[in-house]
């Protein structure tokens, strides 16, 4: 890698640590279309350039959510239980949906990351006061087989997305009355296992498509992985810290159009908006 590239990385990894501990996500709206863009620019072909930088990014988002969690459980905001229970379902729902990925184009994907995130931005703008209740033992009035159902779909839907499930796992967890920060910081944990998942699926699953760039294993390039990775585990427990202190409101709604212009700009980039015909 040039050193243009390196220090690209190197920020991108700041903003999605902070990013990942502030608002509890796991950085895969950014990374994602980032990604696409870098490897685009490094000769990548158009159809696996999506899935190298969905499977990257979800190994970076391994290193970004075991930061984040550790700095939820020393804030005292992860649910536990709750974690136990949702565990297996996610991690079953993300491997098994990285080969789903692995069998959708290129082009099919992004515009299904853009129609995401474009919900996730809707989401996150909106007004809804759903994060305030103060509640944080819900948990046991949620029945298991609705828990374990919403584990697999937010595992699965992560996995073709790559994001850490906190875009699902937090509006879920806080319609179930769970407050926002409790779910916040239970996503992060959520987020760690999924990640795992989600990297093994997508090293496994695309380890006979493995892009022409030095040292891409299956859909994930080793270097970009590292150098995000140096950055994000640092500032991913700074962002957790700041959720006490920040506006976290007016930030979501900051980031949502920071979201919704990347995922445009990812159509722009693989020429998938009707203006790029002209």
């Amino acid at each position: 890698m040039n050193f243009d590239l390196i220090l690209t990385f190197l920020a991108l990894g700041a903003f999605v640590g902070l990013a990942a501990g502030l608002l509890g996500i796991g950085g895969g709206g950014v990374m994602v279309p980032m990604l696409t863009a870098i490897f685009l620019s490094q000769n990548v072909p158009t159809d696996q350039v999506v899935h190298l930088a969905l499977g990257t990014s979800m190994a970076c988002i391994m290193v970004t959510s075991l930061s984040s969690l550790r700095a939820h459980h020393a804030n005292g905001a992860v649910v536990w239980p709750l974690v136990k229970l949702m565990v297996l379902g996610v991690v079953l729902g993300t491997f098994s949906a990285t080969f789903i990925a692995s069998m959708i184009s290129s082009k099919a994907l992004a515009i299904f990351f853009a129609c995401f995130m474009g919900y996730v931005a809707i989401q996150m703008f909106s007004n809804s006061k759903s994060g305030q209740h103060t509640s944080t033992s819900t948990h046991h009035a949620i029945n298991r087989v609705e828990l374990v159902l919403a584990s697999i779909g937010i595992g699965s839907i992560s996995a073709i997305v790559s994001i850490g499930g906190g875009s699902i796992t937090v509006p879920y967890l806080t319609w179930r009355k769970v407050d926002i920060k409790k779910a916040i910081g239970t996503s992060a944990a959520i987020g760690f296992p999924l990640s795992i998942a989600g990297s093994v699926g997508y090293l496994l699953s695309g380890w006979s498509h493995a892009a022409p760039i030095p040292f891409t294993y299956g859909f994930i390039n080793l270097p970009a992985v590292l150098v995000i990775s140096i950055t994000s585990f640092f500032t991913a427990p700074i962002g957790a810290n700041l959720t006490q202190k920040l506006p976290v409101t007016t930030l979501k709604k900051i980031f949502a159009l920071l979201l919704a212009t990347l995922s445009l700009k990812m159509l722009w980039n693989l020429q998938l908006l009707p203006c790029c015909n002209f």
